[in-house]
């Protein structure tokens, strides 16, 4: 099997591709007027979907996506299907730019204006990525960075920032583990390194996972999280108090993700959040 990548530029979305294989490892979106997102993420061994979109119990939520609360009192977390239409914005994606490829690696970056009710800027989100084939195992580095367009006041908020939806089911089950050693919902609101989000996956014999790993250069790390009640993980400093940015200034967030097969093992997820930190 190789693992070298190729890519597809279609409208509004990037496929990557293994290069002998006809079915994508991740689709990112970046369709007009909605909310940029990568679903599905494939499984390492290509057995099975890790992400899942617009579930029934959150309907807005789109397998790996950004989101935030309470930006100047205006949501941007359930895109009006959370029942306050009036006070939600809107996202609005740009072209996906600098898509490159070598070998088993890739990258790209796509931008969106994020807009108030009434269709007035007020920042300006970029999403760097970039993508590593190890296998059995994929790397994604996130260079998240938001530019203010008007004074913003970020509230707080019990969850906002990357946010992970895996295909949960209450009667297979799942597991959650923090890089402190807590469990599910011992892990809700509590600070870590980096969480993991391990369980049963159609179309496959044994779980799979995806850990998401937050940067030593990040505000408030190790940041807390939000952990749900159907696994979905959130590492979010907005769940430490209010923030500011001021017009014209900008703050970048950089997050790694390990997509793995089989169960979680949390030395092989400290050794790359390590490598990621440059530790």
């Amino acid at each position: 099997m190789s693992n070298t990548l190729r890519m597809e530029s279609l409208p509004g979305s990037l496929r990557i591709y293994r290069e002998d294989q006809s079915e994508p490892l991740m689709v990112q979106h970046a369709e007009s007027n909605k909310r940029p997102h990568i679903h599905p993420i494939s499984a390492p061994d290509g057995k099975g979907v890790l992400t899942e979109d617009a579930p029934s119990h959150h309907p807005w939520q789109h397998g790996l996506y950004v989101g935030l609360n309470a930006v100047n009192g205006i949501g941007f977390w359930s895109e009006g299907l959370g029942g306050n239409q009036d006070r939600d914005g809107s996202f609005h994606p740009l072209p996906i730019e600098h898509v490159r490829t070598a070998g088993n690696q890739a990258s790209w970056t796509v931008q969106a204006e994020w807009r108030d009710p009434s269709g007035s800027p007020m920042l300006l989100e970029e999403q760097a990525w970039s993508f590593i084939d190890l296998g059995d195992r994929y790397e994604m580095d996130l260079n998240w960075r938001l530019s203010a367009e008007i004074d913003l006041t970020f509230g707080q908020s019990p969850y906002g920032g990357l946010f992970l939806r895996m295909p949960y089911r209450n009667e297979a089950g799942g597991e959650v583990y923090s890089s402190e050693g807590l469990r599910n919902a011992e892990a809700e609101g509590r600070r870590a390194r980096w969480v993991a989000v391990s369980m049963p996956i159609e179309g496959r014999e044994g779980p799979a996972g995806i850990a998401i790993m937050d940067h030593v250069a990040n505000p408030e790390h190790p940041v807390p999280w939000r952990v749900d009640g159907q696994l979905g993980i959130c590492p979010s400093c907005c769940i430490a108090g209010e923030w500011k940015l001021a017009q014209g200034r900008s703050r970048s967030f950089k997050f790694r993700l390990l997509v793995f097969c089989g169960q979680l093992e949390a030395s092989v997820i400290e050794r790359s959040w390590k490598s990621f930190c440059g530790r």
